[in-house]
């Protein structure tokens, strides 16, 4: 089963597949690769891949989008989670870029008035709690599913914010960066695999971006389902990294 919102579905591939679809075999997304890949080693699978385009984690990021004129037509915890089969056996989940992205157009748009920075810290916060609503809500549907995270690269790195300012890009450093090593990266305290794309140096390299600069094009889906792969597949698992170079490609504010 696949949590996830436009990634899910491949956006920026060159075969996305239709939201919901059951069958999509040549679908280029990480999630159509992963069930590719496993049917080859032998497993059989049958996926549930929950993905809505545009979706954030849950209703307080998508009141914040709906504040500040943003559509954003759903969440992981309303319209993703009560779909998520019982028998499922292993669930990923990809969160949290579309949440970095609305903080930052909220910011930009004038949310948090004269100190951002102390809005930035409670979006973080708030982040993390439904976060973890979202990890409990999966474990009540499905309690013998194996939980696969992936955490998010440094958004002041990627080739969307290239034409930022470098206050903006320090913004989306902090948003990014901080939903990583204080919200997803602690979850491999509790037994779920946390797949460590801030400090991979691949996902800083424009290349593997799709021309939006925000979604992965094939290649950058077929390193992500390989990243996620090692997860899937392993007995064990290290925690991300606690610190590296690409936690601060723009100075801290």
């Amino acid at each position: 089963t696949a949590i996830g919102a436009s990634d899910a579905i491949g956006y920026g591939s060159s075969v996305m597949c239709i939201p919901f679809a059951a069958d999509c075999q040549n679908g280029m997304g990480y999630v159509q690769v992963i069930s590719r890949q496993l049917q080859a080693q032998g497993s059989t699978v049958k996926l549930s891949n929950l993905g809505i385009p545009g979706a954030v984690i849950g209703p307080g990021v998508q009141a914040l989008a709906a504040e500040y004129h943003r559509s954003v037509p759903a969440n992981f915890i309303n319209g993703e989670v009560p779909f998520v089969p019982r028998n499922s056996t292993l669930v990923t989940i990809f969160a949290g870029g579309n949440d970095v992205d609305t903080v930052g157009a909220a910011i930009r748009d004038g949310a948090g008035g004269g100190d951002p920075w102390t809005f930035i810290d409670q979006q973080i916060a708030a982040f993390g709690a439904e976060y973890a609503t979202l990890i409990a809500a999966i474990r009540d549907r499905a309690p013998g599913a194996r939980l696969v995270v992936a955490n998010l690269p440094n958004f002041a790195a990627i080739p969307m914010t290239s034409s930022f300012t470098p206050e903006e890009k320090q913004m989306m450093q902090k948003i990014s960066v901080g939903f990583d090593t204080q919200v997803i990266n602690p979850l491999s305290s509790q037994g779920i695999f946390v797949v460590d794309l801030l400090c991979n140096t691949r996902f800083a390299d424009p290349g593997i971006f799709s021309s939006d600069g925000f979604h992965p094009n094939d290649t950058g889906y077929a390193i992500l389902a390989a990243e996620m792969m090692k997860a899937i597949t392993a007995s064990s698992f290290p925690a991300p990294a606690s610190s590296c170079a690409l936690m601060q490609v723009v100075p801290a504010r």
